[in-house]
Order: C-alpha cells, then sequence, then structure tokens
C-alpha cells in the first residue's frame, strides 16, 4: 500500500523477493493541475510494470467492497509505505497485521514529513522504523529501526532518494524479523515523541531574523518540495539553495533580508550574519544561481529580501 515515488523502491523490492505480491493499493488516477488525461500514481505505474493487481479505492472508510477484496486476498501482511491512514477494519485484516515503513527512528518525528522536519532542524542523523499499525498514528509497536547519517550537503530531495533506496531492503529485514514466532514488537516511548506535521506551501515562508544556520536547514529542508521561498521587489521568489559562509559577519544597521553587496556571490542578512544564495527561482523565470540573479534583477542599495509585497502569486 503506497502513493508516492518513495514507495516504488520497495514495491520492486518484495517483487523481487521470496514473498507474493497479492495486490497493490494505492489511490485513484489523478487529473494534473493544468490539465490533461488522468494520470496514475508512481506506485501504480510501478505495479503494472510487474503485472500485479492494483486496486485504486477513493476511500479507505466505510468501503464494504474494498474490505470485501482485501479479505480475500488471505494475507500474511499489508506492507505500508507512504500512504493514507488505514481504519482498523482493513489494517486488523492480515494475519501477521499491518506494517508501516516510516522515515524516522520513532518515536521521534511522528507525521507525515519526517525527512523536512529532521533537515529544518539540523539532525545528522535520521533513520528507517518498521511498526505494526495501531489506531492511532506512528505510534504502534517497533519491528526494527535501521540509522541513516544526515550528510551537511544532504537536501530534502538527495536524502528522500537515499531513504527509498533503503526502504526496500529494510522492509524485506523487518519482514524477516515479524515473521519469527518468537518475536514480539517493541512498544514506543511515548515520553520521546517529536511531531513532523506535513509541511504546505504557506509553511515555506523564509525567516530573515533567524540566524543563518538556521535560515539554511530551512532551506536545505524544503528543496526541492515544496521549495522555501520569499518575496523581492513584490514577487515570490523559491530559493532551493543555500551556503553557510564565514567569511561573512553582520552588516551593520542591515535589517534582515538585506542583500549584502558583494559581486561574487549573492549574501543575504540573516540574524546575526550573512548566507549566500546559491539557487533561485524567480516568478515567471527559470531557475538561476546567486551570480546570475545579481546580474539579471541588479539589486540596488538597501533592497531586500522578505519587504511585504502588495500581492504575492501563487508558487513558482
Amino acid at each position: 500500500m503506497g502513493t508516492p515515488e518513495y514507495a516504488c523502491p520497495t514495491l520492486a523490492c518484495l517483487v523481487h523477493s521470496e514473498h507474493e505480491v497479492a495486490a497493490v493499493v494505492t489511490g485513484p488516477d489523478v487529473r494534473p493541475p493544468r490539465g490533461g488525461g488522468l494520470h496514475p500514481t508512481p506506485v501504480k505505474r510501478e505495479a503494472l510494470r510487474h503485472g500485479l493487481t492494483v486496486l485504486t479505492p477513493a476511500t479507505l472508510r466505510n468501503n464494504p467492497a474494498l474490505r470485501e477484496a482485501l479479505a480475500g486476498l488471505k494475507a500474511d501482511v499489508f506492507v505500508v509505505v507512504a500512504f493514507k491512514i488505514l481504519p482498523r477494519s482493513l489494517y486488523a485484516l492480515p494475519r501477521l497485521g499491518s506494517v508501516n515503513i516510516h522515515a524516522s527512528l520513532l518515536p521521534r518525528y511522528r507525521g507525515a514529513a519526517p525527512i523536512h522536519w529532521a533537515l529544518i532542524n539540523g539532525e545528522t542523523e535520521t533513520g528507517l522504523s518498521s511498526f505494526v499499525l495501531n489506531d492511532t498514528v506512528d505510534t504502534g509497536d517497533l519491528v526494527l529501526q535501521e540509522r541513516v547519517p544526515i550528510d551537511p550537503a544532504d537536501t530534502f530531495d538527495s536524502l528522500y532518494a537515499r531513504m527509498a533506496a533503503l526502504s526496500g531492503p529494510f522492509a524485506l529485514r523487518s519482514l524477516e524479523r515479524l515473521a519469527d514466532p518468537a518475536f514480539a514488537p517493541i512498544p514506543q516511548d511515548g515520553t520521546a515523541a517529536t511531531p513532523a506535521p506535513k509541511v504546505t506551501p504557506e509553511d515555506a515562508l523564509i525567516d530573515w531574523g533567524f540566524p543563518a544556520p538556521l535560515v539554511h536547514n530551512f532551506i536545505r529542508g524544503l528543496s526541492s518540495v515544496p521549495g522555501a521561498y520569499s518575496t523581492f521587489r513584490s514577487r515570490r521568489v523559491k530559493i532551493l539553495g543555500s551556503r553557510p559562509v564565514v567569511d561573512a559577519p553582520a552588516a551593520p544597521g542591515a535589517p534582515p533580508g538585506a542583500i549584502v553587496p558583494d559581486r561574487r556571490r549573492l549574501l543575504v542578512q540573516c540574524a546575526s550574519s550573512a548566507l549566500e544564495l546559491t539557487r533561485l527561482v524567480p516568478e515567471g523565470k527559470k531557475g538561476m544561481d546567486g551570480v546570475s540573479f545579481l546580474n539579471g534583477l541588479q539589486p540596488q542599495p538597501g533592497e531586500r529580501f522578505g519587504a511585504t509585497p502588495h500581492n504575492i502569486q501563487d508558487p513558482v
């Protein structure tokens, strides 16, 4: 059970293992925001490549037909990766229950965006957890955990791809442990729980008043989905890359977001020092590096990112 690209490596691993994939459950086909025909989810495309049976229910709750179809599979276990919240009427069907593969070291970062928040908070390590589903999101007893280091150069995109690739072999090891009659899943320590709520485009506005290392982590944690942003000359600018600098002290009297004069790089004032911006997408333009931004828009003394715009357009 899964929907996005993240779940595809796990499905492929299961297909090529000793296990039998009885069916795949994913979301319905969707119409792109800019029109055109219906598009299948990435998981559906992967399932069809392997000739698997695919179920695409519009809803999981109060769906007798879906419950009957899943019960008829007589599955030993449901494997859930980046999918919707399952009701008890479904997750309790298999002989061994349902196992979720989660992208954090639970109970830390419970929620929909554990990779985003690990980076935003400057973590140097995250991990994978498998747990048996229960009635409360991400609180089930643990089957297996694996630590994953976070590189200082990691962004959401790079860490997402690496953890997706690791999730397949991890799922196989989790199933092996779950199938052992002598194994008992381990309860989570709820007192150590931290949240990882979904990040929307509206949450991605940069606050230049924070110290530069925190702003940098915010940018890398949201790059490129949904993409951190600010405004410049009342237009939205996505900021997808940044670099901490050690030779750029605070500009005396410069407000947060002010562009620090420097012909070699695009420096922006934060709380106590400046941050170099390395990748930007101004509204209506292609992506560019910081020097191209300086050369193209030619900021004037006193101009800054984050000045209150009259009208912010939709995200690029």
